[in-house]
């Protein structure tokens, strides 16, 4: 993924990006930056990094920032994408790309937020260019049990397989559509990724990992509060639009507990231990991706008080310093 550029390295225009699992405390912090950013008279928004946010009908269930959350930071690509158009990290890349020169023109600072890393890497980074996948070999591939999937890897491509975590299916069911597809590897295709802009600009990031524990907690009271928020209705309104359920927006953690509830599969308790456990299930996935994928020299953080206002005096000198470097030129 991208790497941090100094003004020294050449002038670039600011890209902040805070990152993490759910329940990290990343918005919180993205808004505290963007006051910080204001008060030292750099105008700053927050961009949306995170695959359920985007989604309209995910207001309580993805913890979308209210008004009252956004303390009057302007808040971009939140809710853009109705739940009956999937949005991928290459969609959700362009428009990302979109509100960033936008704001660059307007001597904005954008700030990316979310805990998406696969949005993140493909907007940084850039996309392999893959040929479509002809439907008899995606629909042959997808056929395939997990177990099916991951040994057919194993013999077809067996680099792909060595980082593929093996309950991580839907990837290991892509690289071996790739494979059957191209008859190139993954691997091979990563290696002309293009259309990133991760050497365009200076990168400010930083990855929020708490203790696991207290992470965990967080998660268990995080979905208490949706149920309580009105989660069930929220779910209750998706499903009566009859969207097909492999959709993103049918998926998102929180939406099959809900509905199973909704169809008497599971009592309300059951509901909510599910939910708190596919939740916690979730944090723990993006703990452990972002703690080993993006660039080592990207700065890990435990949240606790007082964080968030440490992270913006932290950013602060480096954003003023590239600020002044391109208003020289």
């Amino acid at each position: 993924m991208g790497k941090m550029v100094s003004p020294e390295n050449g002038a670039k225009p600011p890209l902040a990006l805070i990152a993490g699992p759910t329940a990290s405390g990343k918005s919180d912090s993205a808004v505290d930056l963007a006051l910080s950013l204001g008060r030292a008279g750099m105008r700053a928004s927050v961009i949306n990094a995170d695959s359920a946010q985007v989604y309209g009908d995910l207001r309580i269930i993805s913890a979308r920032p209210g008004p009252r959350d956004m303390r009057g930071v302007e808040h971009l690509l939140y809710g853009t994408w109705d739940g009956a158009t999937p949005c991928s990290a290459a969609d959700w890349a362009e428009a990302a790309k979109v509100e960033i020169a936008r704001l660059h023109q307007e001597g904005g600072i954008p700030i990316l937020c979310g805990g998406t890393g696969m949005y993140m890497r493909v907007l940084l980074d850039g996309i392999a260019p893959v040929p479509p996948i002809a439907d008899e070999i995606r629909e042959g591939v997808r056929a395939l049990s997990g177990a099916e999937a991951r040994l057919a890897l194993e013999s077809e491509d067996g680099k792909a397989a060595e980082w593929l975590a093996p309950g991580d299916t839907g990837r290991t069911m892509r690289a071996l559509e790739v494979v059957r597809a191209t008859g190139r590897p993954l691997a091979d295709w990563q290696k002309e990724k293009s259309g990133g802009i991760g050497d365009t600009v200076s990168l400010h990031p930083a990855l929020l990992l708490p203790e696991r524990e207290e992470l965990y907690r967080r998660c268990d009271m995080r979905f208490r509060k949706m149920i309580d928020r009105g989660a069930v209705d929220e779910v209750r309104a998706l499903l009566a639009r009859n969207l097909d359920l492999a959709l993103p927006v049918m998926r998102a953690i929180g939406v099959p507990e809900i509905a199973a509830f909704l169809a008497g599969e599971a009592t309300e308790d059951e509901m909510i231990a599910r939910g708190q456990q596919a939740t916690r299930n979730y944090a723990k996935r993006q703990f452990t991706w972002f703690n080993r994928q993006p660039p080592a020299e990207w700065p890990r953080l435990s949240c606790g008080r007082g964080l968030a206002p440490f992270l913006a005096e932290r950013m602060l000198p480096v954003m003023r310093l590239t600020r002044n470097n391109l208003s020289s030129r």
